[in-house]
């Protein structure tokens, strides 16, 4: 019989541990793996500098991050969010033409799962599919970081090494008022981006962004236009997705 390496074992006891709930102590982690509180506390400190979990707060404890999913990346799935968003996104560019993106928070991140840019006669780009996006300046992230749960805000700031200001603050006040955000691009930038956030309750599950060209409309414009529809979009996903 082949002799299991341990270390490798009690990783992933913590690794499944955490699996089974959106988050948990370290207490309760030493209690059901078994585990000593001082080996549960390394192998945290482990998988979090690594980039497959994250500590959430201290009264709530640690998280997987969605990094763990690339641990899968041989095996054929279709993943569920996407599956229920697909249509409702590609009605969407049906009827206004422009491509959306679909994104969930990620290591750092953003994370583009699905696009419709192959359907759309306006799309400029490739559906660019598992590209990270940055959560600080894309309208995929403004959005997430806007609508998501204070806690959920203060650790991505905190993972990113970002100080949680009045600016900031003000910045996600506005985008809550308006209903969405917009990609902060360079002057030189062709194409900008505008973004939803898909909320189901009080917990965010992704954003949906729409690309378009700076040419054909003002970020004010496409707000008007768009804004709306994309919002519509998003709570029919969100709908979908709780089925």
């Amino acid at each position: 019989m082949t002799a299991v390496v341990e270390p490798v074992r009690r990783s992933l006891a913590i690794l499944e541990a955490l699996s089974r709930r959106p988050h948990a102590t370290i207490s309760m982690l030493g209690a059901e793996t078994g585990l000593p509180r001082p080996t549960v506390v390394r192998l945290l400190q482990t998988l979090v500098t690594l980039g497959y979990a994250t500590q959430v707060s201290r009264t709530l404890g640690y998280r997987l991050t969605d990094r763990v999913l690339g641990l899968a990346q041989g095996i054929r799935f279709v993943d569920h969010f996407v599956d229920v968003a697909a249509p409702h996104m590609r009605r969407f560019t049906q009827e206004h033409g422009w491509p959306l993106y679909l994104g969930t928070i990620s290591h750092r991140a953003i994370t583009i799962r699905y696009s419709t840019a192959p359907e759309s006669p306006m799309s400029f780009e490739r559906a660019a599919l598992q590209r990270r996006s940055p959560i600080l300046s894309s309208a995929l992230g403004r959005a997430w970081l806007a609508f998501c749960s204070t806690e959920e805000r203060r650790t991505a700031l905190r993972d990113l090494g970002v100080a949680y200001d009045g600016k900031l603050a003000a910045a996600f006040a506005r985008i809550r008022r308006d209903g969405y955000a917009f990609t902060i691009v360079p002057r030189q930038s062709r194409l900008q981006g505008i973004a939803v956030a898909i909320r189901q309750d009080r917990r965010v599950l992704g954003s949906v962004s729409m690309r378009f060209l700076r040419s054909a409309m003002s970020e004010a414009e496409a707000g008007a236009r768009y804004g709306a529809a994309l919002n519509d979009t998003a709570a029919a996903i969100a709908a979908a997705a709780g089925d």
